[in-house]
């Protein structure tokens, strides 16, 4: 029996949205930094990760018009879809603000999807596997080039150190958000497809740990955590992201590469 026929199929086509969701939007966003970074080697470096991140993302969303099985595409899926059927997590659409706040924000949502991608390696599902294959080796360099940038923005000048404990502080309700778990992520963890959100939690902070204790910073605890990204409630900067994320699509609608 195949890892598909184990769970009910708007589950894993959920699960994979809401991977190549998080990866095609923080893809989206990491690439407005082009051109306009702080200097030459993170503008090749920074969209060099946004190449990534969008790679995944269209293996992703492949699967997911496979597995949906409804004659969608994989640019149906990234580019035709409204606000609330978008289902990425809060903090990847967020706008990039300053640098600092840019690298925090990366170094999170790598620290997290390392974990995550380990995880999945063992995955029952061949083609998620094999995804996680290849995103493991990326991942582990967006989470070292992210981590070296809170480092020395942490532990660097004055002003350096403002920017990143602003950046702490702005993304800190964000958090708690990566590790929901519902029926869907509970559906894929128990037919052994992807691993349980909640579980990856240890991993993180570990990670996170380490890197904080290096650049002199302390995490921030928030009594209440920003939510609704999962299930297409977004904020503002969204429908502002979307409407240049599909410009083109939408202005030539059928074209293709």
């Amino acid at each position: 029996m195949t890892a598909r026929a184990k769970i009910d199929q708007t589950a894993l086509v959920t699960i994979l949205l809401r991977l190549a969701d998080d990866h095609l939007i923080l893809g989206h966003r990491l690439s407005e930094w082009c051109g306009h970074a702080p200097m030459l080697e993170e503008d090749l470096a920074m969209p060099n990760m946004a190449l990534d991140l969008i790679g995944q993302a269209r293996s992703l969303y492949q699967y997911a018009a496979e597995a949906e099985g409804e004659g969608r595409t994989e640019d149906d899926l990234a580019y035709l879809r409204r606000e609330r059927e978008y289902l990425n997590c809060l903090m990847v659409e967020r706008e990039n603000g300053d640098f600092a706040h840019t690298m925090l924000r990366q170094f999170y949502f790598a620290a997290f999807m390392q974990a995550f991608w380990d995880g999945a390696l063992e995955s029952a599902d061949e083609t998620v596997a094999a995804i996680a294959g290849k995103a493991v080796k990326e991942v582990a360099y967006h989470l070292r080039h992210a981590g070296e940038w809170v480092v020395r923005l942490g532990d660097g000048t004055e002003e350096s150190r403002r920017r990143m404990e602003q950046a702490v502080d702005a993304l800190a309700p964000y958090v708690d958000e990566l590790f929901e778990a519902d029926a869907v992520s509970d559906a894929v963890a128990e037919a052994g497809i992807a691993p349980d959100p909640a579980s990856l939690r240890k991993s993180f902070e570990r990670t996170v740990g380490a890197v904080f204790a290096e650049a002199g910073l302390e995490t921030q605890a928030v009594p209440y955590g920003q939510t609704g990204g999962r299930r297409g409630l977004h904020g503002e900067a969204m429908g502002y992201l979307l409407t240049e994320l599909q410009y083109m699509q939408r202005t030539y609608p059928g074209a293709v590469w």
